[in-house]
């Protein structure tokens, strides 16, 4: 007869074998869900945007907790009480796929329903696998696995893979598509289609080693311009990797990929007009010393406006670009009053159209804009020299940026030249108005009016002192 006390801990070990979905993002412990911001901001988003994407590197867990267990929600309902994303009232169609068929069953297969042999030690949990059919040509392959759904019926998963084409994701609507991996185009959009008249969402969960394809650009483009969410996860943003585990990791990738696989941000390309690491001028933001002078280079337009603040320090010859304005479609007196808000005393210069004619009144911009109380003047507008100013001192590491500004990483990202040697206008406001900070923000620079006036005051105290009658006291 078994041991009945060896009996009780193979029943535990079977029900934690079990139980993985229950384990994901706990309240409490080193691995608490409030440690990953990231993942838990896609989740919320599936209430508003039917693509989403999670652009990130590897072992960030995009695919197992991000990918995996939202389907997995899906698919049987058990929603955790925090869960506040996209819900399904009633069983699914799903389907997952990546690269090739051989990868689905070793990746995604293995994911949700655990290892061949042992199904029901992956995230679907076993009681809830009501059955599931193989796949012809592909040993141990699952063709389709059906889970129950707490409503009472049963849902049904499908696995496949890009390298069948786009025919292959055709036919009936899906309220659920997980590509891992990046998908090629057709494979996208064919799968896009599948989820039109079902209220259904894709999701997409790749390290992006394909550079900037048009994938990434899709997804890439600043946020309140986005039909798509998305969010980028480096090693840094997720507790379950240790610093010697990191440092490990990076010292097997080839250096050219590291961006790519620690951070989530694609390759950079030879079309890329600025070939910097985002490693190495990306920083934490910080508080700007009050001596620090300060300007902002501004891009006018009726789709897009943007401005960016820049800073320096005089001892090192720094700069730092601080903050960002980046709206659409507003009139001149909303961006104005977004401009001063950041100070109303920091100069600008403008994006030299701005001589141009308003829409508004026939007035030239540049005049409009200075009427409603900003200091501006013109920028140089010389544009290769422009560019190679900026690529100067991010190479050199003399102009760093602060990561919170996203709208400008996002441009950052897509900006390019064409195979001609042309840059692409497209989605570069800020990188103008960077180029016009650059280029002519040093000239016009300005510390706070209260710190020029402390200045002042110890000079004028400095002035009094000197001119004063010296004492014969300290002969006494």
């Amino acid at each position: 007869m078994t041991d009945p006390i060896l009996r009780l801990l193979q029943q535990e070990l079977r029900r934690q074998r079990h139980s993985k979905l229950a384990q994901l993002y706990p309240d409490n412990g080193p691995l608490r869900r409030e440690l990953y911001g990231k993942h838990t901001s896609f989740f919320e988003a599936g209430r508003e945007y039917r693509e989403r994407a999670a652009i990130a590197g590897n072992r960030t867990g995009k695919s197992f907790g991000i990918g995996g267990y939202e389907t997995t929600l899906h698919l049987t309902g058990l929603y955790p009480e925090w869960w506040d994303g996209k819900r399904f009232t009633h069983p699914i169609d799903a389907w997952c796929a990546t690269d090739t068929n051989r990868q689905t069953r070793d990746i995604l297969q293995a994911i949700l329903m655990g290892k061949i042999g042992e199904f029901g030690t992956g995230l679907i949990p076993a009681d809830m696998i009501a059955r599931h059919t193989t796949k012809v040509g592909i040993s141990d392959a699952v063709e389709s696995v059906f889970v129950k759904h707490v409503s009472g019926g049963i849902s049904e998963l499908g696995f496949k893979s890009y390298d069948g084409g786009r025919e292959v994701f055709q036919g009936t609507s899906r309220h659920v598509v997980w590509l891992d991996e990046e998908p090629p185009a057709d494979v996208y959009f064919e799968s896009l289609l599948r989820t039109m008249d079902c209220d259904g969402i894709v999701l997409c969960t790749f390290t992006p080693l394909l550079g900037m394809s048009q994938m990434c650009r899709n997804y890439l483009k600043p946020q309140d311009e986005a039909r798509r969410f998305v969010v980028q996860i480096e090693w840094d943003e997720v507790p379950h990797l240790s610093d010697q585990a990191k440092k490990e990791l990076l010292a097997s990738i080839p250096e050219y990929q590291r961006e790519a696989r620690s951070k989530g941000v694609p390759v950079l390309g030879a079309g890329a007009i600025y070939p910097v690491p985002e490693s190495d001028f990306v920083i934490d933001p910080f508080e700007l010393p009050p001596h620090y002078p300060r300007c902002y280079g501004l891009d006018v337009g009726w789709n897009r406006t943007a401005a960016a603040w820049m800073a320096r320090d005089n001892e090192t010859q720094t700069f730092f670009l601080y903050h960002e304005h980046y709206k659409a479609k507003a009139e001149p007196i909303l961006h104005a009053a977004a401009i001063k808000v950041a100070g109303d005393w920091v100069p600008g210069v403008i994006d030299p159209a701005s001589r141009g004619r308003s829409q508004i009144d026939g007035r030239k911009l540049i005049e409009v804009y200075r009427s409603l109380g900003l200091k501006l003047g013109e920028a140089d507008n010389a544009v290769e020299a422009g560019l190679y100013k900026v690529w100067n001192l991010l190479s050199t590491g003399r102009l760093k940026v602060f990561r919170g500004l996203s709208n400008w990483l996002s441009e950052f990202r897509l900006y390019q030249r064409d195979e001609d040697g042309n840059v692409i206008k497209v989605n570069d406001h800020l990188m103008d108005a960077t180029r016009y900070a650059v280029m002519s923000g040093p000239g016009v620079m300005q510390v706070s009016p209260i710190h020029a006036n402390e200045i002042e005051r110890q000079l004028n105290q400095w002035r009094d002192n000197w001119n004063s009658p010296i004492s014969d006291s300290w002969m006494m």
